[in-house]
């Protein structure tokens, strides 16, 4: 969800499937036209810029970034997993500006809103509340926030769901990959299907504000008793598929906790990984969107406030198993396990002895490597996310092997990713060798 330090924009929401083809029509045809008109200007300066080269300009970016922005829905999450999850096939100039799509959202003219709410709620809306602020204060890819009040005093907040984006998800996530493919953008022996049917029963999932719920629900109860964590309670007579009403619950952004003090930030950083070892290990329950604003900090508590379940996702045993041999072998320095595990969990891994199996062990160890390096981890002082980048740039490189990574693995990557650039963004030191020791013992 948006950062409610500022409102967010409002832009009306293309609901149908019609009108939603053909904003992405639209999209295609001035990313083209941006192409000629960067080509006729570098070719006028005797240049002969490839194909590639005119695609990424940044007027291109930004305008892929900003049309995704305005449909919400699966094609602006696509944007959004795009952006943070598969930067080892997407050049850095279109990453860069999807990865805005993580910050905000467009939000419903308040015309639309009402609408909304009438079709959720019925006529008599307005008297299911005691106060209703019609302007959201944080919107996302699927839904938007207001904050509100229940007649008998207590303050809530209410998710509503944009109108159309559930009959969208197929439709727009179809044409997203076709965008994809003919900008060039995936490599044409690249099978994506496995992974764009994943993405669609994820994002069906995450328009499902009952399953929702039952999420907010599930770590409720398993943290009750986790003093550092504070989940909102559901208010279910308000609460369906469409719409999810929720306990409001105060903090501010997670990110503030850069002004914190060393031994503060360390504490909450150790906290947050804990929990993602918890989510994996124990409950095999993880959320998987590691968007800050999902995360506050109540300062007089000294709580952890932990926001939108839509993206939680249940693992199977035999992932869970995989990965834990995995990141023990790892640890171990033991190559061999570490190639079978990933080969296990669905990873190509190339030749025997080739260049390709070299670089993805480097990934992984790369990856694991708070993991394996026993006491206090520095993410603030480490370079892990340079050398990553540049590994995943050499992988590319290798088209005879690479391939969509395995959904599964995709999501979770997502969320430690997530956790480890907010530990470096917020210079903490945990002790996540210790941590992990302990959570593959229980």
């Amino acid at each position: 969800m948006a950062s409610d330090h500022k409102p967010p924009k409002q832009k009306a929401l293309p609901a149908s499937r019609f009108a939603r083809l053909g904003r992405m029509a639209r999209l295609a045809s001035g990313v083209a036209g941006g192409m000629v008109a960067e080509g006729v200007k570098q070719w006028s300066k005797g240049q002969r810029p490839s194909m590639r080269d005119l695609l990424l300009t940044p007027n291109n970016a930004e305008r892929v970034a900003e049309r995704l922005s305005e449909m919400r829905g699966a094609a602006m999450k696509l944007g959004q997993m795009l952006s943070m999850d598969t930067g080892d096939f997407l050049p850095k100039p279109l990453a860069d500006a999807l990865s805005q799509l993580r910050a905000e959202a467009h939000t419903l003219p308040q015309k639309q809103t009402r609408a909304t709410l009438k079709s959720i709620y019925g006529l008599d809306w307005p008297e299911l509340f005691a106060r209703f602020d019609i302007e959201p204060f944080a919107a996302a890819s699927i839904g938007q926030v207001h904050k509100a009040q229940l007649h008998d005093g207590r303050d809530i907040v209410v998710k509503l769901q944009y109108p159309g984006v559930l009959a969208s998800i197929d439709a727009d996530v179809d044409n997203m990959a076709t965008l994809l493919r003919w900008s060039g953008l995936v490599p044409e022996q690249v099978d994506v299907a496995p992974l764009l049917e994943s993405v669609k029963k994820q994002l069906k999932d995450e328009a499902d504000y009952e399953l929702e719920a039952n999420h907010l629900r599930s770590f409720g109860q398993a943290l009750k008793e986790d003093a550092r964590f504070w989940v909102p309670d559901t208010v279910a007579e308000l609460s369906n598929k469409q719409a999810l009403a929720m306990s409001f619950v105060p903090g501010e952004p997670i990110e503030s906790l850069e002004h914190a003090e060393q031994g503060t930030r360390d504490r909450v950083m150790t906290a947050l990984i804990e929990l993602l070892l918890i989510e994996l290990f124990e409950l095999r329950l993880v959320q998987t969107d590691p968007n800050f604003a999902n995360y506050r900090y109540d300062y007089p508590s000294g709580r952890i406030v932990l926001l939108d379940f839509g993206a939680t996702r249940a693992f199977k045993a035999k992932f869970v198993n995989d990965y834990r041999s995995l990141a023990k072998a790892a640890v171990a320095g033991n190559t061999a396990r570490m190639l079978a595990a990933a080969d296990r969990l669905g990873y190509a891994i190339g030749d025997t002895e080739g260049p390709y199996r070299d670089l993805i062990l480097d990934v992984f160890n790369i990856a694991l490597e708070p993991l394996s390096t026993p006491g206090v981890y520095d993410f603030g002082q480490s370079d892990m996310p340079q050398r990553m980048m540049a590994l995943s740039n050499k992988i590319t490189e290798h088209k005879d092997f690479w391939q969509a990574p395995p959904a599964e693995a995709i999501y979770f990557h997502r969320k430690i990713g997530g956790m480890f650039m907010l530990a470096h963004r917020l210079q903490a030191r945990v002790p996540v060798y210790d941590l992990f020791q302990a959570a593959i013992k229980s």
